[in-house]
């Protein structure tokens, strides 16, 4: 009687185990990129809406064959909405801000980017290659939302935001030679 209450106990917790694999808190996920591979671990405890959403886009594929279509030398590389054509791919609804979530935007940090709207993010990311404060949320200033940061390969974003650009439909600081976002996808949670 006793062994088969614990096998029934055991049973009905095995769903529970199953889903919880599937959400784990903070998603680890390497970009494979034309210049090299770089690993991001998310801040789901810090930013789950933003961080859902980046992997709603993640398992989507939606970020395979985009580009890094902005990187300035001393502040960041930005990447996740176009093509190499520079055509911009169709995205989700925009996301509520999570910037008052008292991450900063440190170098290696990785960031939404929007329009002047707070509450304007889609697809599009940027990750910090210096301290960059000024992005940060504070009185009178929306800030830029931290989701995650680069925990491996950071020498290969120093290494894209040192690539030559120029101006290109009237994007400024576009990579002459295209940086493509080969793959995006999960590799573990911690």
């Amino acid at each position: 009687m006793l062994r088969t209450l614990i096998t029934c106990c055991l049973l009905a917790l095995a769903p529970l185990a199953s889903a919880e694999d599937t959400h784990l808190p903070n998603p680890v996920v390497d970009v494979k990129t034309s210049e090299g591979t770089f690993t991001l671990r998310l801040f789901h405890d810090k930013a789950p809406v933003t961080v859902e959403n980046f992997m709603a886009y993640v398992d989507d594929g939606f970020y395979n064959g985009t580009i890094f279509h902005r990187v300035i030398p001393d502040f960041m590389v930005q990447g996740g909405g176009f093509l190499p054509d520079m055509s911009e791919k169709p995205t989700r609804d925009p996301i509520v801000s999570e910037s008052r979530n008292r991450l900063h935007n440190m170098r290696g940090t990785v960031a939404m980017a929007r329009t002047n709207d707070p509450d304007s993010a889609t697809s599009q990311f940027f990750i910090n290659v210096r301290n960059n404060m000024r992005l940060d949320w504070a009185p009178g200033n929306p800030g830029y939302t931290v989701f995650g940061e680069v925990i491996g390969g950071m020498s290969v974003v120093d290494y894209i935001v040192t690539a030559p650009t120029t101006s290109v439909g009237g994007h400024q600081n576009v990579p002459v030679e295209p940086i493509t976002i080969i793959e995006v996808s999960r590799k573990s949670a911690l």
